[in-house]
Parts: structure tokens; C-alpha cells; sequence
């Protein structure tokens, strides 16, 4: 970079489109079984709709990486903007569970193209100084909308059904299109120049994971752990909560208070990993999940459950933007979209797969024994990154970026 780079320059351009879409999906997340109900559903397959997302965004990582390489980081988001856009009204107006189920499923393409896009172009803009505070507020960004989505969608909820909720979506995507196609094309000179000064060829995936599939195997594993760590959390504490005998509004007390503490940490995680290094984050992510999921199955109590709760969410929270800024560290040059798209599938795989690993666990022992088997892989997952972190360290670097064989 020639010019100095300013998070406070690009924030409209950069992180614009994801705050838009972002609060679409956080209007829309709670209801999609509600929508699939009120459309003839039973309560076993409404709880299904609510995975197509989740396993549409799992698919098309890798999709994603190749289509923000083809088009262009600004061209990219507009497209999703649009398309996102249309996938809502399509829902909102949906007929049947069919086209319900297409519409929701359409969704998850356009949330990794989003999110790829934005990471490509931080990755290639933000010196290595600055990496960390760009992805986790980036990161951050996208949980604000999360938690404003379902308060602008409440009283549209209540006043026209959950299908409403919807037209937020609607309206955050066309806003994300137009914010994208009317601001700089910010990545247009960041063409991924080589070492040598020319323009970086195109890379398949394949060849991506073949020349980087040392920090794939190694730093990846991590990756996955912390995304395991992270969903788990969500399954098992209000699992947890009604053995005890908690009620549903205690349960979403606790998740309130925790996501309160997350949304705070964001930014100053990204400037502990800027300025100390990833391990100074990395390591307390872990072994705070870690030691919550091993100590929950020891509380009786609303105090008690809320308190490793709130601990849980302060590891979470310091990890917002961690598994971004490990893999913009680790992208090549030459195939930086598709990499990364292949690391956001790594990181999906932990994610999708924790709610199979605790459902696995609790039903050959018990919903305790799940929370501190997982609890055990986090921990391992954190003496993982303590091993490999330092070795793709940027700071140790002379030269290129990401590891390869």
C-alpha cells in the first residue's frame, strides 16, 4: 500500500453492504420456521428449513471464492445484493413450502459471496498492522446487524406475520447492491500484482489447496475446532438450560446478556491480535469456550448458568474476526478468493458439524457428557494453534504470504 490505509475511509464501501445485508438475515433468521409453519408445516420439518440455509452456505463456499476471482469483488457484491434481494421477495410471497424452501436456500449463496468479497478486498488492502482490526470489525459489523435485524423486524412480525419479515430482507439487499455499485471500486487496484510486478494469474481450486495445503492441514484444523467450539455453545447451553429447569425466557436472558458482552469485544480483540500477535487471541478464544462447555454441566442454577454463559460469550466475542484474520494471513497472492473460500469452508464444516457431534454424544451418553467432550476437543484445538500459530505468524515473515510446500 502507497497511501495509508484508514478503516474510517473505506467504512461506507467496505463494510456498507455487509451491515445491510446483515440486518436482512438477522430479520429473517427468526422466522424462518415460523414462515414454514404458517405455510402447513409439521414442527419436525419447520425445524429443517432452518438448516437449508446453513447447508446452502456450506455448498457454495468454495462457489463463492471462484465467482468474487471471476467477476470482481464490486460486480460480485451487487449481484448478491440483487439476487439476495430476490430470494427474499420470493419468500415473503411464497405460495407453498416449496418455493419456500427453494427461496431460503437461495439465501445462503449470496451471504458467502458477501462475506468473501469483503475479506478479499480487506485482505489485499489492509497492511498487515492494521489486518486484524479490519476483519474483526468486519465481523463485528455483521453481528450488529444480526442483533438490530430482529428488532426492526418485531413489529412487522406482529403486525403483518412472519412471511413480513421478509421485505427487511428485501430492502437490505437492493441497499447493499446500490451502496456496492455506487461506491469506488475499491479492489480495482488491488489486482493481486505478483512479487515481479505483473498481474496475478488465475488459480483453480485445487491447485490452491495443493500449494497451501500445509496451512490448511494445520492452522485449518484449528480453524474447524474453533468453529466446532462456537456452535456447540449454542446447542448445548439451552439444552443445558432446561435439564435445570430453566425456562425459555431465563434461556433467552442468558443469550441476551452473553451476546451483549460479544458485541462490545469486537474491535478490541482486533486490536489485541494487531498489536500482540493471533496466539494473544487465539489461546483465550479456546480455552475460554473450552472451559465453559467442561464446567456448564456443574451449574443448577439462572446465576450459574448465566455466568459460564457470559464467559463463553467473552471467548466469542474476542474471537470475532479471528478465523478471517488467520486466513487473510494465510491467503496466496495468486488464487486469494478461492483460498479463501476454501478456508471459510473449513471453518463452516466445524460450524454445521456441532450440532451433529453434541446430538451424537448426548444420545449415547447425556447432554453433560457432550458439553465436556467438546469442551475436552476445544481445549485440544487451542494446543493445536499454540503449536502452528507462531509458525505462519506474519510478523515472521520476510516474504509471500501463506504457506505451501
Amino acid at each position: 500500500m502507497t497511501e495509508e490505509f484508514s478503516l474510517r475511509r473505506v467504512a461506507v464501501p467496505a463494510f456498507g453492504p455487509t451491515a445491510a445485508w446483515s440486518v436482512g438475515m438477522g430479520a429473517t433468521l427468526p422466522v424462518i420456521a415460523l414462515s414454514a409453519r404458517d405455510l402447513g408445516a409439521t414442527v419436525p420439518v419447520a425445524a429443517l428449513f432452518v438448516g437449508i440455509t446453513t447447508v446452502s452456505e456450506l455448498v457454495s463456499a468454495v462457489p463463492a471464492g471462484v465467482l468474487v476471482d471471476r467477476l470482481g469483488e464490486r460486480r460480485a457484491l451487487v449481484l448478491a445484493g440483487v439476487a439476495d434481494a430476490a430470494a427474499a421477495l420470493l419468500a415473503m410471497l411464497a405460495p407453498s413450502l416449496w418455493v419456500f424452501a427453494l427461496a431460503v436456500a437461495l439465501s445462503g449463496p449470496t451471504g458467502a459471496v458477501f462475506l468473501l468479497a469483503r475479506q478479499s478486498y480487506l485482505t489485499a488492502a489492509a497492511p498487515q498492522s492494521m489486518r486484524a482490526r479490519a476483519m474483526s470489525t468486519l465481523g463485528g459489523i455483521g453481528r450488529v446487524g444480526l442483533f438490530v435485524g430482529p428488532l426492526l423486524g418485531a413489529p412487522v412480525v406482529g403486525h403483518w406475520g412472519p412471511q413480513a419479515a421478509f421485505g427487511i430482507a428485501v430492502v437490505g439487499g437492493l441497499l447493499a447492491a446500490a451502496v456496492a455499485a455506487a461506491s469506488p471500486d475499491l479492489g480495482a487496484h488491488l489486482a493481486a500484482p505478483t512479487p515481479e510486478g505483473g498481474p496475478a494469474a488465475r488459480v483453480g481450486v485445487l491447485e490452491v489447496v495443493r500449494r497451501h495445503r500445509a496451512v490448511l492441514l494445520t492452522v485449518g484444523v484449528g480453524v474447524l475446532a474453533i468453529g466446532l467450539a462456537r456452535s456447540s455453545r449454542v446447542v448445548v447451553v439451552p439444552l443445558w438450560a432446561e435439564h435445570v429447569g430453566l425456562s425459555a425466557a431465563q434461556t433467552s436472558l442468558v443469550f441476551g446478556a452473553a451476546g451483549l458482552v460479544e458485541v462490545l469485544l469486537f474491535y478490541p480483540a482486533g486490536s489485541l491480535m494487531d498489536r500482540r500477535g493471533r496466539v494473544w487471541v487465539a489461546l483465550p478464544v479456546t480455552v475460554l469456550l473450552g472451559l465453559g462447555l467442561l464446567v456448564l454441566p456443574l451449574t443448577t442454577s439462572l446465576v450459574a448458568v448465566g455466568a459460564v454463559a457470559v464467559v463463553m460469550g467473552v471467548g466469542n466475542g474476542l474471537g470475532s474476526g479471528i478465523v478471517m484474520t488467520l486466513g487473510a494471513d494465510a491467503a496466496p497472492v495468486e488464487g486469494r478468493a478461492p483460498f479463501l473460500g476454501v478456508w471459510r469452508l473449513l471453518s463452516l464444516v466445524g460450524h454445521n458439524g456441532a450440532s451433529l457431534v453434541v446430538g451424537a454424544l448426548a444420545a449415547v451418553a447425556s447432554i453433560g457428557a457432550a458439553s465436556v467432550a467438546v469442551g475436552v476437543l476445544t481445549l485440544a484445538g487451542g494446543a493445536w494453534l499454540l503449536r502452528w500459530l507462531p509458525v505462519y505468524d506474519p510478523r515472521r515473515r520476510t516474504s509471500g504470504v501463506g504457506g505451501s510446500d
